[in-house]
């Protein structure tokens, strides 16, 4: 069984989780009306769809119910990717990259970061 894919609103929930654990929707609440107005209740409703959609889990053994990421970001990042990879860019990472990388600036340390995949992924198929 495939998750889905997070909607905006359930990747900010995703990376508060990331960030900071297992947390409460109190704690969920606090880190997302930093960045924006958000009620408590649509927050709720929210984890309640991700809990629905198997996006995360719910613990409900303690008075206030725990929530937890079911996949790690480096795993819902990769189902993302080879999402838009296939339905955007046909399937060639070639399209991909490039497109990436002519949208937005790379650092130095990310082109050093990228030349290090590059490298490796030479010597694997060799």
């Amino acid at each position: 069984m495939s998750i889905p894919r997070p909607t905006d609103a359930e990747l900010a929930v995703l990376r508060a989780l990331w960030q900071d654990g297992p947390s409460t929707v109190r704690q969920i609440h606090a880190v997302l009306s930093k960045k924006k107005d958000l009620g408590y209740t649509s927050v709720l409703k929210c984890l309640q769809v991700m809990t629905d959609k198997g996006l995360v889990t719910r613990d409900q053994s303690e008075r206030s119910h725990v929530y937890a990421p079911v996949q790690t970001e480096d795993q819902t990042q990769r189902s993302l990717v080879d999402d838009l990879l296939a339905r955007a860019f046909g399937g060639s990472a070639k399209k991909l990259v490039m497109q990436a990388l002519s949208a937005r600036p790379a650092s130095q340390q990310e082109l050093e970061q990228i030349r290090e995949l590059l490298d490796r992924a030479r010597e694997e198929t060799q």
